[in-house]
């Protein structure tokens, strides 16, 4: 009888590892670059010369954004300029505004809209200030900083003088800015401006730095640091420095990415800058009021040996639907991406190791990144563009290349990441000198898409042809009382099987980027929300209920609390 049963219990084995091997395992992330196609035509022209002059290795910003209101992410590129005039001194060097058709193609219109830009750019950030229901341009530039207001014509303004946000001053000269973003610090319905400013560089004194074969790129430490700025909108198109006495101006860094998030659960948004061979800066909002520098004793001020990194892009959203937003950054070769798990009352860890990030970054240098739900199975996965710094790096190494592939990682929803780079197409990991990503869904189809830029090389709109039967949900957010935008908007989705996840409404990503304001969930094989509760900057809670899945919903915030 024994035997009999081992027997049958060998048979029962051998049949479920036969249907393991023959089961279809994760549906596979999938893109392909539609730019070409679509009618996108862009070059980021970032002007390289034999003096390997600081900002050349440097611009990257990218914007989705729907400025016209129809629905559909229309895309906005960042240029640099002629070196080292920072003049934009033609049309190759032009910012770009594409506007979606909405049938897979997209028609150059900026000259129209007057967004071609001055100086040499870095980023973008993507807000409504005025409340108007139509988004603003604000780009961080080398040299002097500009901010476009949406007429609502298909055509902005630049307001930067009446605004008073061109950049702080620094021995006469305007700080170089690399990043900013939006978000509302003092929850009084208007949104405020955060910019990252970079380092104290002067094209007319730039260090004779000596690289590969002659003059290179010279490193961070050859300049000093500077202090980021905060703007606080007053209500009536234009802003107020606020740096010194919110705080925020006592700190000094080399800020490439800023993102935000309400890290404590105490309805301020906090801010995070990752730094470029410097402690990053976690400001914790103080009621609106002020803030404290409180990275090193939240635990993301350095990587787990204590260094400093070479922080590049950022995103700051809850990877593991535990309700606490998690910070993800990127860095250069040898230092890996820190991913930073929130466990609450104030302190993060560095889950690089156990969830496998460290050891599938360490050999990449990364620029922009993201988090977000690309096979929308419920967990947010992690992606990047990457790129070497040093464009001769080859010449003393066999290992490293100026041109990399670009990076996906997997969530497993265990508290580990897979590479599967490798299968999300060759115009994904095509090598390039990648440096600006922002991400969307520029079709509304459900599936999160990239647009990504590289040095001197075509910007690539990668269509997410990720193939599942997953459900999805996108929700629009529009401020009543709280700012039209919702930015801070704090949701938990609750799905017919009873899991839930999280996300808050911000524009800012990466480095020097602009993603879509709507905030995506993806729902696995949930074909309904049971519910969806929204804690609006306001302080005013709206729970909705059965919503069917697979489309994008609109939602206006309430008069009071349901």
């Amino acid at each position: 009888m024994r035997r009999r049963w081992l027997r049958i219990a060998c048979a029962a084995t051998l049949a479920v590892l036969a249907l393991r091997a023959f089961a279809p395992g994760p549906a596979s992330i999938r893109f392909e670059d539609i730019a070409g196609p679509a009618g996108l035509h862009f070059v980021t022209e970032n002007c390289p010369t034999p003096e390997k002059h600081q900002p050349e290795t440097m611009p990257a910003g990218v914007a989705l954004f729907d400025y016209d209101g129809d629905g559909l992410l229309d895309i906005y590129l960042v240029n640099g300029a002629e070196m080292p005039s920072l003049v934009k001194t033609g049309p190759k060097y032009y910012n770009r505004l594409f506007h979606n058709n909405g049938n897979g193609t997209f028609t150059d219109v900026t000259e129209r809209a007057g967004v071609a830009g001055n100086g040499y750019g870095m980023g973008v950030a993507v807000g409504d200030y005025d409340n108007d229901g139509r988004p603003d341009l604000y780009l961080a530039n080398v040299n002097g900083n500009q901010l476009f207001h949406n007429n609502g014509d298909g055509t902005f303004a630049d307001v930067t003088a009446k605004a008073g946000v061109g950049g702080g001053i620094l021995r006469g000269r305007k700080m170089w800015s690399i990043a900013a973003g939006w978000f509302d610090y003092n929850n009084d319905g208007l949104l405020d401006l955060f910019v990252a400013n970079y380092c104290d560089w002067d094209q007319a004194h730039e260090p004779p730095c000596i690289g590969l074969n002659g003059r290179g790129y010279c490193h961070p430490k050859s300049f000093a640091a500077l202090p980021n700025t905060l703007y606080r909108n007053n209500g009536d198109g234009t802003f107020t420095d606020v740096s010194d006495e919110t705080g925020i101006g006592a700190v000094q860094g080399k800020g490439m990415g800023v993102v935000f998030a309400d890290y404590d659960g105490d309805g301020f948004m906090d801010v995070f800058v990752a730094n470029d061979n410097s402690p990053n800066l976690l400001f914790h909002n103080l009621g609106g009021k002020r803030f404290e520098e409180v990275a090193f004793q939240a635990g993301v001020a350095y990587n787990e040996d204590g260094a400093a990194l070479a922080g590049m892009g950022a995103d700051f959203r809850d990877v593991n639907n535990d309700g606490l937003p998690d910070i993800w950054h990127t860095a250069i070769e040898n230092e890996t991406f820190p991913l930073f798990l929130n466990r609450g009352a104030g302190v993060f860890v560095n889950a690089s190791q156990p969830s496998r990030i460290a050891g599938m970054t360490r050999e990449m240098s990364g620029w922009s990144n993201g988090i977000a739900d690309l096979d929308n199975d419920g967990w947010k996965d992690l992606f990047v563009a990457r790129g070497n710094v040093m464009d001769n790096i080859e010449a003393v190494s066999r290992h490293f290349r100026y041109a990399e592939p670009n990076s996906v990682f997997r969530n497993l929803g265990n508290g580990q990441f897979e590479d599967v780079s490798a299968t999300a197409g060759a115009d994904f990991s095509r090598p390039a000198p990648n440096r600006g990503l922002a991400y969307g869904d520029l079709d509304n189809d459900g599936r999160i898409d990239l647009v990504i830029t590289a040095l001197g090389q075509p910007a690539r709109v990668l269509r997410n042809v990720s193939e599942n039967q997953n459900h999805w949900v996108l929700l629009k957010l529009t401020g009543t009382k709280s700012n039209r935008m919702g930015i801070g908007a704090q949701i938990r989705v609750t799905t017919d099987n009873g899991k839930r996840q999280y996300d808050e409404v911000t524009t800012s990503t990466g480095y020097a980027a602009s993603s879509d304001s709507r905030v995506h969930f993806g729902l696995g094989g949930s074909a309904k929300v049971r519910e969806i509760e929204i804690r609006w900057p306001s302080g005013i809670r709206q729970t909705i209920q059965n919503l069917m899945a697979d489309r994008v919903v609109t939602v206006e915030e309430p008069a009071k609390s349901n």
